[in-house]
Formats: C-alpha cells, sequence, structure tokens
C-alpha cells in the first residue's frame, strides 16, 4: 500500500487517472503539472496541485523532499510528434532534462519511479510486428529520441543507485477525459469530430495500425511495475487500423460521416504492434479491456463530456 505518492503529469489525461487510482486506495497524492496543456479540473480535489514544470530543478527538488513520496509515477511530457519535430530543443528540454530531474531529487530518498516512455514511437516501421523490448529503438522523430533518452537515464540511475526504476512503453492510450485537440488521441479527434458532425481526416488513407489500450489498463500496468526494475511493454497485444477503429466508432455512433483520406505526417509509423509477454510474466500484467468495448464505452463516456462541457 502507498501511503504517499508523486504524480508528474497528473492533470493530464492518463495522469489523472493514475491520481484517481491512488486516491482511491487511500493514498495522499501530489500533483505536478505545469498546465501547459493539462487541466486542474481534471485533479481530484483530495489531491494537491503543484504547477511548476520538471524543467524547473529547484521546485522539483523541492516538493519531493517536501511530500517525501514512496512512489513517484512520471507522466509529464512533451508528447507531440510535430512539435517535436519543429522544436526538438525544448522537446529534449521536457523530456530528457525533466526526467533527470526527476531522477535526481528522488534519488537521495531512493524512491522508484514508474516512467511512461512510448512503443511506436521508439521501435520504428522495419521493428517485427508484434515487437519485443529487445528490438533496439530506431525512432522516426524527436519525441521516440528524447523518450529513448530519458530511458537511458532512467536505467543509468537505476543501476548506479540500486532504485528499481520501471520503464513503462506504452501503446496508443485511449479513453475517457482524452483531448481531440492535437494530433495524438486519435480516438478522442474521431469522436469529437461524430459530435460535431464535422468531416474527419483519416491519415495513411486509414491502413496505419496501432496497438491501443484503455487508460484503465494502462494505470494497473503502471502501479504493478512500480518497484520492478526492468522497461515493458503496456499494450494489448492486437494490431488495430485505422479504418478499423473509425468502423467501430461509427457503429457506436450511427453516424454516416465518411473521413477525408490523406497521406502520413512526417515521423509518423505505418505499423506497430507490441509484444507483450514480458509484462504478463513479470508484472503479471494483461490488458483486459476489449479494443471493441473499450472503444464502445470510450465513445459514449467522451460524448457525455463534450456535451456537459465536464473535464472529467
Amino acid at each position: 500500500m502507498i501511503s504517499r505518492a508523486i504524480v508528474t503529469g497528473g492533470a493530464g489525461f492518463i495522469g489523472s487517472h493514475v491520481v484517481d487510482s491512488l486516491i482511491a486506495d487511500g493514498a495522499a497524492v501530489t500533483v505536478i503539472d505545469d498546465l501547459s496543456s493539462g487541466l486542474a479540473e481534471r485533479v481530484a480535489p483530495e489531491a494537491t496541485l503543484e504547477q511548476i514544470s520538471i524543467t524547473d530543478a529547484d521546485a522539483v527538488a523541492a516538493v519531493v523532499d517536501s511530500v517525501r513520496p514512496e512512489a513517484i509515477f512520471h507522466l509529464a511530457a512533451q508528447a507531440s510528434v510535430v512539435v517535436s519535430t519543429n522544436d526538438p530543443a525544448f522537446d529534449c528540454m521536457v523530456n530528457v532534462q525533466g526526467t533527470l530531474n526527476l531522477l535526481e531529487a528522488s534519488r537521495t530518498r531512493g524512491v522508484p519511479i514508474a516512467f511512461t516512455s512510448t512503443g511506436g514511437a521508439l521501435y520504428g516501421n522495419d521493428a517485427p510486428i508484434p515487437t519485443p523490448e529487445t528490438r533496439i529503438p530506431a525512432p522516426l522523430a524527436p519525441y521516440g529520441a528524447s523518450k529513448w533518452a530519458g530511458e537511458a537515464y532512467i536505467n543509468t540511475w537505476a543501476a548506479a543507485h540500486g532504485i528499481p526504476h520501471a520503464i513503462c512503453r506504452l501503446g496508443n492510450v485511449y479513453g475517457p477525459r482524452q483531448s481531440p485537440h492535437g494530433e495524438a488521441g486519435v480516438v478522442a479527434i474521431f469522436s469529437e469530430r461524430i459530435h460535431t458532425g464535422q468531416t474527419p481526416k483519416m491519415f495513411g488513407n486509414g491502413a496505419p495500425t496501432r496497438d491501443y489500450i484503455h487508460v484503465a489498463d494502462v494505470v494497473a500496468a503502471l502501479r504493478a511495475a512500480l518497484g520492478h526494475r526492468g522497461t515493458f511493454n503496456v499494450a494489448t497485444g492486437v494490431e488495430t487500423s485505422v479504418r478499423e477503429l473509425w468502423d467501430i466508432l461509427a457503429d457506436e455512433s450511427g453516424t454516416e460521416l465518411e473521413p477525408e483520406l490523406a497521406p502520413l505526417r512526417p515521423g509518423e509509423l505505418e505499423r506497430s504492434c507490441m509484444d507483450t509477454r514480458l509484462a504478463a510474466d513479470e508484472l503479471g500484467f494483461t490488458a483486459a479491456v476489449a479494443v471493441d468495448e473499450g472503444l464502445r464505452e470510450t465513445y459514449r463516456a467522451l460524448i457525455a463530456g463534450f456535451a456537459s462541457g465536464s473535464a472529467r
């Protein structure tokens, strides 16, 4: 049982669900988030919100020293492929320097970190399908490179200081609270377009595949990984095309909209599907939410949120 925890990026889509899970189990939770993309209203009222950037080493250290956490869930990141391509220096500052700042702040207290990395953006187009953790990364965009560099620091600090930090390489996460704004989050983007009656754009002409995983499964995996040193794929092992995803959402909604087809954007993958056996063997984690079921449930939750204007 965790009594005190820090969640970086806890005002974000995935982070806010981690916060809720910890609070439900009785933990005192402090959120570190600069609110550049997160929303304060996503943070549970029982949590403490510290509005700082992970790039501010002194501020991060002060929060860690004050909270004295037993666990840190590190989800704060620059997560846009397009932003990373346009401004790789900023992407590096957040994803590499920010991670190093957190590692240093937690080092003297020996606090284990569960770090969220990425799968598809790391492995590249030539990776075997499904892709195991042993595959040497070949990122196509600065975003993947910065997350890989962050992983290197996590592994180095774990080895040097004997702290069991865990790296979770996430598939394409979807679920309630996902934002439809930006280039990521295709489930939320498609759902919002259906809600407003706007024609969505389907990049890669609908052919690219991804390994979609529900946010509830990601939360379970992160909590299972805490205290286990290693790198773990967190996904379903199911390859789903963008076209198939759209067809499920269209069927659930009853829409007659037809997407506009467009080519892939720079840095985007053609295929992604991850080997999940290591997480099953070492963490006892297997995704519980089937893609069809999860997409339909998420569509209903997102539409309800769009209609009410609620971030939660």
